[in-house]
């Protein structure tokens, strides 16, 4: 008898433990640039937050150069940007957490050329959307079951900077919400600013200038993509032009920078094209990427007051690392590397900030975009 309930328990308490590990599964959503086969697209794997291993479960094909995605709140929806060239478009998708099911609702344009950001709200009422050719950005109203409106409001950015074979129009590269959902910042690596807007999801035209209208960034330095600190009072700047990382302090729409720092590893001197950035769950550093002949990760810890201190660089293993992206424990960091068609899995020391390989790779075409959404409800 008391052997028969030794058993019991232990099969329970298994139970218990692989039901809370269960409830903690993610899918990795990624991105791509289309291939010639056409057989690229938006792909979901499982990722297990332990050990690091991905199991392929789902792939959508039919879209072209679906390079940024974003999935709402509920895990119900997801958007991705269609980057063709001119007349881009945003597709909306019906999304199944579990088993990582896509199903195509509707797509509409997306308000410019080559869009290569988009974004939602909390409540799944407005899309944003930046595209980088046209330097336009664009607000497009949600319906009831995630598809889009047409009635989209869309916003041009005027003016130039001082480099002229990048910045001779506007580039908005990034349409980023503040933490509390009422302003929108928008990096714009055309103008070096990054321009703020004032956010109402019920208005017929969600968006409208803030004052002040903008944050200014060094000249010619190409403001790229912008994160915010988990304690929503800082905020980094990734510039891509010359590789550098710019603190603000950040309150209620307005972005004050206090530090500047170079992302290129002591003694280099090759191009630079710096891509994206993230803060770790823990807030304790901060990561971002550098393409060119650099093709690294830029790792910094963060001080109490927010500000930033250099700790060295991570070769990505591979060439351009468009994206990366930190898993929600923050045991893994992956490193998306366009052009040699891999997402390499390091492993974080969560003292030291530091990565390590762990050898094991994502094979996909041209990934460029990498999201985390939990699985389970």
């Amino acid at each position: 008898m008391r052997i028969m309930l030794t058993c019991l328990i232990m099969v329970s308490l298994l139970s218990t433990a692989h039901a809370q590990r269960a409830g903690d599964d993610y899918n990795l959503v990624i991105g791509t640039y289309s291939n010639a086969e056409k057989t690229n697209g938006i792909h979901v794997y499982r990722f297990d937050l332990e050990n690091g291993d991905a199991t392929p479960l789902n792939k959508y094909t039919d879209i072209n150069n679906p390079s940024y995605l974003a999935i709402s709140d509920d895990r119900k929806h997801l958007y991705a940007v269609s980057e063709a060239g001119q007349g881009g478009k945003v597709f909306a998708f019906g999304f199944n957490a579990a088993t990582g099911d896509l199903k195509l609702l509707n797509s509409v344009p997306s308000g410019g050329d080559h869009p290569c950001y988009v974004s939602v709200d909390k409540e799944n009422k407005v899309v944003f959307v930046g595209n980088y050719s046209s330097g336009t950005l664009s607000a497009i109203p949600a319906n009831s079951d995630g598809s889009l409106k047409s009635d989209v409001q869309t916003i041009k950015h005027e003016g130039s900077s001082v480099n002229a074979s990048r910045q001779d129009k506007p580039h908005v590269h990034a349409v980023v919400l503040s933490p509390d959902g009422r302003f929108l910042f928008v990096p714009d690596l055309g103008t070096d600013k990054v321009n703020i807007y004032r956010i109402n999801t019920d208005a017929s035209e969600p968006l409208t200038p803030s004052d002040p209208g903008f944050a200014k960034a060094t000249d010619g330095s190409g403001p790229r993509h912008l994160v915010f600190h988990p304690n929503g009072k800082i905020a980094y700047l990734v510039q891509e032009l010359d590789a550098t990382v710019t603190t603000f302090e950040y309150k209620k729409g307005v972005l004050i920078p206090v530090q500047t720092l170079s992302m290129r590893a002591p003694g280099f001197g090759g191009n630079v094209g710096a891509a994206d950035i993230h803060v770790s769950p823990d807030g304790k550093f901060v990561y971002a990427s550098n393409r060119g002949d650099a093709n690294d990760i830029a790792m910094y810890s963060i001080a109490k007051n927010g500000w930033l201190a250099y700790i060295g660089s991570q070769s990505t293993l591979g060439r351009t690392p468009r994206n990366f992206v930190i898993d929600p424990t923050g045991n893994f960091l992956l490193a998306a590397n366009q052009n040699t068609n891999d997402i390499i899995i390091f492993r974080r020391d969560k003292k030291t900030g530091l990565l390590t390989d762990t050898g094991k790779r994502i094979a996909v075409d041209k990934p460029v975009c990498l999201k985390f959404v939990k699985a389970q409800p």
